[in-house]
């Protein structure tokens, strides 16, 4: 009884040993460990300073160009847009537009001429449009925040009926001799209710008053309207029609020998 005892002892004393130099061993690896932690937190320290310092220095040369930038605005430069942050300039510039170049693609406050008087060409920019065509080159959701008013967005529609051939739905007809093309009251009535569903025969007619005021307004009266006198079922009637003209100014449009419009580049 006594030799298995001693032999169990002996057992005890040689696995208590073996897990103390096992424990003496990790603990060495946790020094270790411990030891490598501090080292990259001194390094991730001294990266964060530098970082610190390299964002304090871009900040304050952003903030330099920006000053730069407002100034040369402010005196009529044309600068590269590549080369603004409009969100990052200084008081004093309330609204730039971007606009094009022979060259490039520059911004500029609007209005402004190019101080250096550089040869290359202008492209139309979005501020040297009429109010009417501005509207017409946004997208729906955009003329929906941009007016209230649904005679101006229908306005605006219509424009961009006439001047861009991809919409499909066009009531403008081409027109002859000084006039350019043209829309009669009927069919921009059926028209308008084909862009708004629900609207009944009666509050069509009332709308394409309105929109031809719209029309008229937002074009800055480069539109015109005249009666003219038809038959239909041979019995004549007088209908209005909205005119564009052939010496009409239309900013970005110029016309071709053989009177169709062309429209030249532009950017908003």
């Amino acid at each position: 009884m006594a030799l298995p005892l001693r032999r169990h002892r002996h057992a005890l004393r040689e696995t208590v040993t073996q897990q103390s130099e096992r424990i003496e061993a990790q603990q060495e690896q946790v020094d270790v460990l411990k030891d490598e932690v501090e080292q990259f937190h001194a390094e991730n320290t001294r990266l964060e300073a530098v970082a610190d310092a390299a964002l304090k220095k871009a900040g304050t040369n952003k903030a330099r160009i920006a000053e730069l930038q407002t100034r040369e605005f402010e005196k009529g430069a044309y600068l590269l847009a590549e080369h603004v942050d409009p969100d990052a300039l200084a008081d004093g510039v309330d609204r730039l537009e971007r606009f094009a170049k022979d060259d490039g693609t520059y911004m500029r406050l609007p209005g402004s001429d190019d101080p250096l008087d550089r040869g290359s060409a202008v492209t139309l920019s979005h501020g040297d449009l009429l109010p009417i065509q501005q509207l017409a080159q946004m997208d729906d959701d955009m003329l929906q925040s941009s007016t209230n008013s649904l005679p101006a967005r229908l306005a605006a529609m219509l424009w961009r009926a006439r001047s861009d051939p991809n919409v499909g739905d066009d009531p403008w007809q081409e027109g002859c001799k000084d006039i350019r093309e043209y829309v009669k009251a009927s069919d921009m009535k059926h028209w308008i209710r084909r862009q708004e569903s629900g609207v009944n025969d009666a509050y069509a007619k009332k709308l394409v008053s309105r929109t031809i005021d719209a029309l008229l307004e937002l074009s800055k009266n480069r539109l015109a309207i005249c009666k003219q006198t038809e038959r239909k079922n041979g019995l004549p009637y007088t209908e209005r029609r909205v005119l564009l003209k052939t010496d009409a100014p239309i900013p970005g449009e110029a016309t071709k020998s053989d009177g169709t419009p062309e429209t030249i580049g532009v950017h908003s």
